[in-house]
C-alpha cells in the first residue's frame, strides 16, 4: 500500500492538539525560529539563489574518488533535479533560522547507494541536530549498514527524518525505529501532525498538493512523502532550536504529545 492518510481516516481519529505542559510550556515554544539548529539535507543538492531556499551553510557531494572511494567534498551549490530545493524551501519556510548544509547524494532523481551511505556516514560524523532523508533505497545489500549507522544516529542524539517510500515497496531506511518515519496526509496546515496507530510508518504531515521551490526560480505543486518529511524535519529544527538536549526519543515522543489525533496530557 502506499503510506498515505487520508483527511477521513484522520478525522475518525482526531480528538484535540496541544503542546505537552512539562518542560514545554513556554508560550512561544511553536514559534521559534529554528536558530540554534543544525540541518543536513541529503537529497540532489539545492539551488541557494531561489527566494524561498535563501542561504545554504554549506555544499558538498559524495564523489567517488581517484582511488576509487566514496568521498564528501565540498562544492558549489546546485540541484541536478529540484526535488533538493523543494525539500530546502520547505524547511527554510519551517524554520528559518536554522543551519542548512546541503549534501548530494543523487544526480538527477538516483543515486548509487554507497553514495548515500557515505553521505549519511559524514552527517552523523557532524553530528547534525537532525538529518533529512526525503529518499531511501530498495536495495537489500544497503541495509544492514545503513540500519548500523541510523542506530548510531539515534544514540548519537541526532534525529533522522526519514520519507516512507511512495510506492509498496520494501525500502530503507525509513522502516528502522531509529529515524523518524513520514508519509503524507490531506491536511493543509503545514504543521499538522498525525499518529499512525499502524506503523511501521509513525507519523503523518503536509505532503498533498504543497507548493513548492523548483530550479531556476521556478515553483510548483507537487505531493509526495518528501515533502511530508521535509516538514516534519522543519518542526524538529524550531524545537530543537529551543531544546537541544532532546534526544531523538523525546523527539519522538514530542511528536506524538502533539500529534492532532492524540491527545496531550497536562
Amino acid at each position: 500500500m502506499v503510506w498515505k492518510i487520508s483527511q477521513t481516516n484522520h478525522e475518525q481519529l482526531a480528538i484535540n492538539s496541544a503542546w505537552p505542559a512539562t518542560d514545554m510550556s513556554d508560550p512561544d515554544f511553536r514559534h521559534g525560529t529554528g536558530a540554534g539548529s543544525r540541518v543536513c539535507l541529503l537529497d540532489s543538492g539545492v539551488d541557494p539563489s531561489h527566494p524561498m531556499v535563501g542561504r545554504i551553510d554549506g555544499a558538498y557531494a559524495v564523489t567517488l574518488g581517484i582511488e576509487g572511494n566514496w568521498e564528501v567534498a565540498p562544492v558549489h551549490s546546485e540541484d541536478t533535479s529540484g526535488h533538493g530545493t523543494a525539500c530546502a524551501g520547505i524547511i527554510r519556510s519551517m524554520a528559518p533560522d536554522c543551519e542548512l548544509v546541503s549534501v548530494k547524494v543523487l544526480n538527477g532523481t538516483s543515486g548509487k547507494g554507497d553514495a548515500l551511505l557515505t553521505g549519511l556516514q559524514w552527517a552523523v560524523d557532524q553530528k547534525f541536530n537532525v538529518i533529512n532523508m526525503s529518499l531511501s533505497t530498495s536495495k537489500p545489500q544497503f541495509s544492514e549498514e545503513l540500519r548500523q549507522i541510523c542506530d548510531n544516529a539515534y544514540f548519537s542524539s541526532s534525529v533522522i527524518v526519514s520519507a516512507a517510500h511512495n510506492m509498496p515497496v520494501e525500502s530503507y531506511p525509513w522502516r528502522y525505529s531509529s529515524t523518524i518515519s513520514v508519509g503524507s496526509h490531506t491536511d493543509p496546515d503545514p504543521e499538522a501532525i498525525y499518529y499512525n496507530p499502524a506503523p511501521p510508518v509513525e507519523f503523518f504531515a503536509h505532503g498533498e498538493n504543497v507548493t513548492v521551490a523548483w530550479t531556476g526560480g521556478e515553483t510548483r505543486t507537487r505531493s509526495g512523502n518528501s515533502f511530508a518529511a521535509a516538514h516534519v524535519t522543519g518542526i524538529c529544527a524550531v524545537t530543537l532550536g529551543q531544546y537541544p538536549n532532546l534526544t531523538p526519543f523525546q523527539m519522538k515522543s514530542l511528536l506524538y504529545l502533539v500529534a492532532k489525533n492524540v491527545k496531550a496530557h497536562t
